[in-house]
């Protein structure tokens, strides 16, 4: 089986706003990989970069779709709740919670209590 790859937004980042920031849905799956650390092995983590274009990203998704926590599937079988690009027409979760929630189920490790 290929790895899932699993895109995060580095802390510390500035925008128009000042800063600096992190990402609170980024931050949410970080804190899941702190209690599951053996998860960082079996998944591919990506820590990108606030300023976009996030090439990585666009170059598996497109343009449309940047935004982080993002998390690529095989396969929209692996997950019934899958969006896929419309550009690439590759299967993705987005979101903390649901992130966590699928690599929960999936490794049979600890998952959020919904």
């Amino acid at each position: 089986m290929k790895k899932f790859i699993l895109f995060l937004l580095k802390p510390g980042f500035y925008d128009n706003k000042e800063g600096p920031f992190f990402c609170p849905e980024c931050a949410t799956v970080e804190g899941f990989l702190k209690y599951v650390p053996e998860l960082e092995n079996q998944i591919d983590v990506r820590r990108v970069d606030f300023q976009k274009p996030r090439k990585e990203i666009v170059e598996m998704l497109g343009v449309s779709h940047q935004g982080c926590p993002v998390l690529l599937l095989d396969d929209i079988r692996d997950h019934t709740e899958a969006k896929i690009s419309e550009e690439t027409g590759k299967p993705y979760l987005a979101g903390g919670t649901q992130i966590c929630d699928f690599l929960g189920r999936k490794f049979s490790v600890v998952r959020p209590h919904l």
